[in-house]
């Protein structure tokens, strides 16, 4: 069919600790999508959406929520229980990709060694001996963070063993699970992978360079805080193994439509850090940057994207 939806409903908000940064995430959406000439409702994630969404058959969605509910599946699968078209990953497929404790496992790519570690097992059997135990297994230094959470929220990178209880009660303040890992060493690039109905494809690399050397919350979403280099400055070597890299993350966790991965490269090459389903979309997010890098125009890709989510339609449950 190739044409849009009578109406896109951007949904964006939520009730996670990102939810602010969602709200502006699809501001931006919807102003992009409406300077398309499409028409918009923007909507929260309230108990009047399924009404909403009912009210606007033929609607699809376009979800903007980070974190909790947005990203970990669950949302899609309700879409999919009703009927409704939406832009980005299936439901399953945004569980794998959000839980970190899975995603690492799961992927045959390069990545760092990983300990998932849930807050009562941490309680019950002691700090000291997983302490010992952990450093001794993965070394040092270690980047700790919630099994299940973005925008680097309870996330400390760990350089002595003494801090690294304190580094996994940051991470239990966000969730029950905490993964942690080897820190990489290198240059923190961001690769986007679209599909628009011909395929995935990587868009140039992001390097993020904060100013306080850590890319925090407050360097994500905080102007001038980070500077961002689009396309990165990588040998051609290692921007075609990033972009190669995420490709296969979008591909083997089973994504679709959008994704944004996380890497370091190092001297051995890129690594893998994390994947998003949901990626940021605000003014000083990396998405939009490597729209721009491309040459291509951020309310085009939105609008493209809608339209290949209306020609797929929505999802077919099968028993």
């Amino acid at each position: 069919m190739n044409r849009h939806p009578d109406t896109v409903v951007v949904l964006a908000g939520g009730l996670s600790h990102e939810r602010d940064v969602s709200l502006r995430s699809g501001r931006r959406v919807a102003q992009a999508l409406r300077g398309q000439g499409i028409l918009v409702v923007e909507s929260d994630m309230t108990d009047g959406l399924l009404e909403l969404l009912a009210g606007h058959p033929g609607a699809v969605v376009f979800p903007v929520l980070h974190g909790g509910d947005g990203e970990d599946g669950s949302l899609r699968q309700v879409l999919d229980l009703f009927g409704v078209p939406y832009v980005g990953s299936t439901g399953p497929a945004s569980q794998r990709a959000f839980d970190k404790s899975i995603c690492t496992p799961l992927l045959e790519v390069t990545k760092p060694a990983q300990v998932a570690l849930p807050n009562s097992v941490f309680r019950e059997l002691g700090a000291r001996a997983l302490v010992a135990s952990i450093v001794d297994r993965l070394g040092l230094p270690l980047m700790v963070k919630p099994c299940r959470s973005g925008s680097a929220l309870g996330c400390t990178k760990v350089t002595e063993a003494a801090a690294l209880p304190a580094a996994m009660v940051a991470a239990y303040a966000y969730g029950e699970t905490a993964v942690v890992e080897q820190f990489i060493e290198g240059t923190e690039v961001a690769v986007t992978v679209v599909d628009t109905g011909d395929g995935p494809r990587a868009l140039p690399a992001v390097e993020i360079r904060p100013r306080s050397g850590v890319y925090d919350y407050t360097a994500r979403y905080t102007a001038g805080e980070t500077r961002f280099l689009c396309p990165a400055e990588l040998s051609d070597e290692d921007a075609a193994a990033a972009a190669a890299l995420a490709l296969q993350v979008h591909s083997q966790i089973g994504l679709r439509d959008l994704s944004r991965t996380d890497l370091i490269v190092g001297a051995d090459g890129p690594v893998f850090i994390e994947t998003n389903v949901s990626p940021g979309m605000t003014e000083t997010s990396l998405v939009p940057l490597a729209v721009e890098a491309a040459g291509e125009d951020f309310g085009e890709l939105c609008a493209a994207l809608v339209r290949h989510a209306h020609d797929r339609g929505p999802a077919v449950l099968r028993g």
